[in-house]
């Protein structure tokens, strides 16, 4: 009788530890899940800001206030001036520097109404919205694949793996193809040449206006 009792709790405790295992399992599954950051899938949508070149953080800084001041924080949620680790070598020294992906642009996650567009469209150092062709028109949110692509332009601030020196010798004006890189398959003009640290200056057209951006010999091919 005694050893039948023993059995029966000892098969009940068993129970009862298990399913408490499997929700811990569950729950590790659900965090590890969790850390996986979707731009794209935060609430708001994604537009582009024209700003004055050069003068994105005061222009930043200069919308944050407004919002604030406009009690607009629960329609415009983020605003992000892109940024790209960029490994740079001078006097010898190696050395990791952040650089604007594109110059003069801003994004600005927000829901958008008269009130949010008011407060972003004057913002002072804000010339205008991307996608915007006609007074009174909305503005044009990103699509997916653009905010995966201008958002997750960071690096990791470590130097890119080495290449083969390309023998491709390129021209001022001459028309180039981008291969990788957040402006992959973008094309544009070469508009500098640095033969020594093989490097060029390409003229690329992001939102219909004319960037320039600095890449490798490598990141490049002739159209």
């Amino acid at each position: 009788m005694t050893d039948d009792t023993t059995m029966t709790d000892e098969f009940e405790t068993t129970n009862e530890v298990a399913p408490d295992a499997a929700f811990d399992l569950t729950s590790e599954e659900e965090e590890e899940e969790e850390t996986i950051d979707r731009p794209w899938l935060r609430p708001g949508q994604w537009y582009v800001v024209h700003s004055q070149s050069g003068y994105e953080k005061k222009v930043q800084a200069n919308m944050e206030a407004r919002i604030s001041s406009m009690h607009l924080d629960d329609k415009i949620y983020e605003i992000v001036i892109p940024m790209e680790d960029v490994v740079e070598f001078k006097a010898g020294r190696k050395q990791t520097v952040q650089k604007k992906v594109f110059p003069g642009y801003i994004l600005v996650r927000c829901e958008m109404d008269d009130d949010t567009w008011f407060c972003i469209r004057n913002t002072p150092g804000v010339t205008g919205f991307v996608g915007q062709s006609q007074k009174g028109q909305k503005p044009t949110p990103l699509s997916r694949r653009e905010v995966e692509t201008f958002l997750m332009a960071k690096g990791d601030g470590q130097e890119a793996p080495k290449r083969k020196v390309p023998k491709l010798e390129y021209e001022v004006g001459e028309g180039v193809r981008v291969k990788e890189g957040p402006f992959a398959d973008f094309s544009g003009q070469v508009a500098e040449i640095n033969a020594d640290h093989m490097k060029l200056k390409v003229l690329v057209n992001i939102f219909g206006r004319e960037t320039l951006v600095e890449m490798d010999f490598s990141q490049v091919a002739k159209l």
